[in-house]
C-alpha cells in the first residue's frame, strides 16, 4: 500500500506534446513512475492493459475527449477506482463542475501550478490507497463479489427475490473426531478442510456466506446472477467430494483422522440481501429453498450418499451428471414430499 507521500504510477494524457512531457517532467521529478497517452482512446488502451494509481486527463482532445473517457471509466468496474484529475485551459466555472458531477477526483486549471499538483496528486494518491485498504478489508470478511456489491452499491438491509441453489455441507461425526484429539488438531484440521471445500465452491463460482462449527452454508446465483447455478453447485459438491478423498489420503499418511461430508443442495427461489443491523449484518438468503437444502443434508446421513439434490436442482442439470432417484420424502414440517435424487461419480 502507499503512503501519501509514496510515489504512484501515474498517466499523463493531453494530445499537446509539450503539456505532456512538461507535466511528466514534474512528476518525475516528485518520483512518480509516468506514462502518457496522447489521446483518449489510447489512454483507455492503457489503463485497461496496466495498473494505475491516478489519471491526470485533458478535457479537449480530438476523437475522444476527457469528459468521454471519465465516462467510460466511471461505467468499467475495473476502471472506477482510479482518480481522475481533470486538466483544461477552460477557465469556466462550467467546466469544472461537469467534472465534479461526472465524478472527477479533483480539476487543474493549464498552466498547472507545480505547488498545487504536487498536493493534488498527493491528496488523490491518499484517496486512492484507503480506498484500496478498504476494498481489502471487505474482501477479507466477505467473499469477493460481495465485496465488488458494496463498494459499488453501497449497503443496505434488505434484500430481493431471485433464482438460485443453496448448498449445505457438514462433516459427519464431527463431535466424536473433536472428543479423540487435541484442540489445536481440531482447528487445524478445519482450517485445511475449509480451504479445500471454499476453493472447489470459489472455482464453480459460488460464495460460502455462513459458517456455524464444522458446517456452512453456500449459494450459487446470488449476489451475481448465472443462469447454470444448478450445474455449478453440483459440480462444486463434486469437487469438493474428490478433493475429500486426497485430503483424507494425506491424513492417512500421517496417522490423522480422516472424515467424511454430507452436501445437499436445493434450488428455487429465495430472497437474497443483507439481514442483521446497521452495525452487524450478514450477506444471506432466506426462504423455503434454504430449509430444504439443510434437511436435505441431514438426510444425507440416513441415505449414506455424501450429495442429495432436489428435483429442481435435477431437472437442469447436464447429461454428464448421472443422478439416482431415491423416491419422495417428507421431511418433519413439511405438507408435501421432496423428490430426492443422489448424484453419482
Amino acid at each position: 500500500m502507499k503512503s501519501a507521500h509514496e510515489p504512484g504510477h501515474l498517466l499523463v494524457v493531453d494530445d499537446n506534446k509539450v503539456n505532456r512531457i512538461l507535466l511528466s517532467r514534474g512528476l518525475e521529478q516528485q518520483g512518480h513512475q509516468i506514462d502518457t497517452a496522447e489521446n483518449g482512446k489510447q489512454a483507455l488502451e492503457k489503463l485497461r492493459a496496466d495498473s494505475f494509481d491516478l489519471v491526470l486527463l485533458d478535457i479537449e482532445m480530438p476523437e475522444m475527449n476527457g469528459y468521454q473517457v471519465l465516462e467510460t471509466c466511471l461505467q468499467d468496474p475495473e476502471l472506477r477506482d482510479i482518480p481522475i484529475i481533470m486538466t483544461s485551459s477552460l477557465d469556466e466555472i462550467d467546466s469544472v463542475v461537469k467534472c465534479v458531477e461526472l465524478g472527477a477526483e479533483d480539476y487543474l486549471n493549464k498552466p498547472v501550478n507545480p505547488i498545487l499538483l504536487r498536493a493534488r496528486v498527493n491528496a488523490s494518491l491518499e484517496k486512492k490507497r484507503l480506498r484500496d485498504e478498504q476494498r481489502k478489508l471487505f474482501r477479507t470478511f466477505a467473499t469477493k463479489e460481495v465485496a465488488d456489491e458494496l463498494l459499488r452499491s453501497g449497503f443496505s438491509l434488505g434484500g430481493e427475490y431471485v433464482n438460485a441453489s443453496v448448498m449445505f455441507a457438514d462433516i459427519r461425526s464431527f463431535t466424536t473426531i473433536g472428543e479423540k484429539q487435541e484442540p489445536a488438531d481440531t482447528i487445524e484440521l478445519l482450517n485445511n478442510y475449509f480451504a479445500l471445500m471454499f476453493d472447489a465452491i470459489v472455482n464453480n463460482h459460488g460464495m460460502v456466506n455462513q459458517l456455524e462449527g464444522d458446517g456452512f452454508m453456500a449459494i450459487f446465483g446470488a449476489p451475481i446472477y448465472y443462469e447454470g447455478h444448478r450445474e455449478h453447485a453440483v459440480r462444486a459438491a463434486l469437487e469438493m467430494i474428490e478433493m475429500l478423498k486426497v485430503f483424507n489420503i494425506e491424513q492417512a499418511a500421517q496417522n490423522k483422522v480422516q472424515i467424511k461430508i454430507g452436501i445437499g443442495i436445493a434450488s428455487g427461489r429465495v430472497i437474497a440481501g443483507y439481514t442483521g443491523t446497521q452495525h452487524r449484518a450478514t450477506y444471506t438468503c432466506v426462504g423455503d429453498t434454504v430449509n430444504i437444502a439443510a434437511r436435505i443434508e441431514k438426510h444425507t446421513k440416513e441415505t449414506q450418499r455424501p450429495i442429495l439434490i432436489d428435483q429442481y436442482t435435477k431437472e437442469r442439470l447436464p447429461k454428464d451428471i448421472e443422478v439416482e432417484a431415491l423416491g419422495p420424502v417428507l421431511f418433519q414440517g413439511k405438507q408435501r414430499p421432496i423428490y430426492i435424487f443422489a448424484v453419482k461419480g
